[in-house]
């Protein structure tokens, strides 16, 4: 019997059709369809600044009782993270003036050097400061999910603690949730607390300026990733890894409740997760600067998060992950 090249090929497809099929199914049996968030007692407290005595972080699920929460993700960030929450508590300190409650959270994600002293001092000083230590490092998303779960606000931001992003752009965000719910945190919290949008912060203006600065292979890497993030998971969203976003109470709590990926691609399922359940996105360009000590390493910090992206869109799709969708009472 004579071999065609058509044989061959009817192979090959045959061949890869089941192995596909398989992959998928044994990716289906093995995943559980809804995160499993498992926190270590210790995470579950935070230090008084004032008396030294363990304290239990408050929940997301309960009520908010401040205007605003600022998540800050760290892992050994004890030099980059002064500068960055100089800032914030500056601009944040003058708003307490007209009867503005806030609170800053700094996650420290399994730091090795001297983050948590750092932030420590800054709890000291502050009482609107808080410092939850994690254990061990979850990654950028597991972290961020903590600390918002740990959080009183009526709206969270997370920001990241290089400080890349100039604090008081969060007027620019404040302004869009304003005009996507028709009313203003800082007058009506309980009323935005219950309410769904997410503002992000993006950097995409700057992308023509950024790529006369960057090599030909970064430049692939990056436009890449632009690309399975579109097929992929998320459109309409022009930079889905600016760290700087804006959430409702309610928002944050139906999307971290929700969210599988704990790494660089977190944002990507957040804000597909977002687009699934129909809650408002917008995007607001902020400023932006590269700061020096960046935790990416760019090929494969890139190729985790295309894969990342390929896991996320390959799970929703065959069932293997699901979303849990809250009724309002």
């Amino acid at each position: 019997m004579m071999i065609t090249l058509q044989m061959i090929a009817t192979f090959i497809l045959i061949f890869t059709l089941l192995f596909i099929s398989g992959f998928c199914i044994i990716l289906y049996i093995i995943t559980s369809p809804y995160p499993n968030v498992i926190r270590h007692k210790d995470e579950k407290y935070y230090t008084d600044g004032k008396n030294g005595e363990k304290k239990l972080f408050p929940s997301l699920n309960e009520p908010s009782s401040i205007h605003l929460s600022v998540i800050v993700p760290a892992y050994n960030e004890e030099e980059r993270l002064i500068p960055m929450l100089d800032e914030a508590i500056e601009f944040l300190e003058k708003r307490k003036k007209s009867s503005f409650k806030y609170e800053i959270i700094i996650v420290s994600d399994g730091s090795t050097d001297k983050t948590i002293d750092v932030a420590q001092s800054y709890a000291n000083k502050f009482e609107s400061v808080r410092v939850l230590g994690l254990v061990k490092n979850r990654g950028k998303g597991g972290a961020v999910r903590l600390g918002m779960q740990s959080a009183r606000g009526s709206v969270l931001l997370f920001a990241d603690a290089d400080g890349a992003t100039k604090f008081g752009d969060i007027e620019k965000l404040e302004d869009s949730l304003q005009q996507i719910l028709g009313y203003d945190y800082k007058l009506n919290p309980d009323k935005v607390a219950n309410a769904e949008a997410v503002v992000c912060g993006s950097r995409a203006h700057l992308e023509k300026d950024e790529t006369a600065k960057r090599s030909f292979f970064r430049l692939f890497l990056m436009h890449g990733f632009h690309f399975l993030v579109w097929a992929l998971c998320v459109r309409g969203i022009k930079d889905t890894q600016c760290g700087f976003k804006l959430l409702t109470r309610s928002s944050a709590k139906c999307l971290f409740d929700a969210l599988h990926v704990e790494r660089w691609a977190f944002d990507v399922e957040m804000l597909y997760i977002a687009q699934k359940l129909n809650i408002p996105l917008t995007e607001i360009a902020v400023n932006w600067m590269e700061i020096e000590g960046s935790k990416i390493v760019p090929f494969w910090s890139w190729l985790q998060m295309g894969r990342d992206l390929g896991l996320i869109w390959l799970r929703y799709k065959i069932g293997a992950w699901k979303i849990y969708k809250y009724k309002k009472s």
